[in-house]
């Protein structure tokens, strides 16, 4: 791995962490409203698999275990699949994947982040209902990350920007 994909996973890294912050957040019902998913959706698309669970799943575990800590594992192993389930289905990477595929990944991604942090909520704080009072605004937090990657994917030039970085 070159110093410059180190550099470029290191960067995503810091901002998916910095967006964990609580004080970045909103409070709501049950928790926080966090702005990572958007981060963590766009590592989907950009990166190969090994390196978005890397830059995902440690980034957000990182961001939990400095700011709130408790649901940090149920974190690493959420975000980690939903990047894996991203970025396996997107597929090759030389070439941008089509509206069509972006919303397949994008809502499988949503699919394994929902139910991975309702499971994980129930587990850690051994409450369901807890886990259920949450559930609006992790609907709205999916919905609207996807809503800014499609965005970011489709009407700005990151995608050619990163992988002319990344492949050099």
């Amino acid at each position: 791995m070159s110093a410059r994909r180190v550099t470029i996973s290191a960067l995503f890294m810091a901002v998916t962490i910095i967006l964990s912050a609580s004080f970045l957040s909103i409070p709501v019902p049950g928790g926080h409203f966090y702005f990572n998913g958007i981060v963590i959706f766009l590592v989907g698309l950009l990166f190969p698999p090994l390196e978005a669970m890397i830059v995902a799943g440690i980034g957000s575990f990182l961001g939990d275990f400095f700011f709130y800590p408790a649901p940090m594992f149920v974190t690493l192993v959420t975000h980690s699949l939903q990047v894996l389930v991203i970025s396996v289905v997107v597929g090759s990477k030389l070439k941008k994947a089509g509206k069509g595929r972006f919303w397949l990944v994008m809502s499988l991604g949503a699919l394994v982040d929902i139910i991975g942090y309702g499971l994980g909520r129930a587990f850690v704080y051994a409450n369901v209902q807890y886990a259920m009072l949450k559930l609006p605004f992790d609907l709205l937090a999916v919905i609207l990350s996807m809503a800014v990657v499609y965005f970011l994917y489709f009407k700005t030039s990151i995608f050619k920007d990163f992988q002319a970085y990344w492949n050099r």
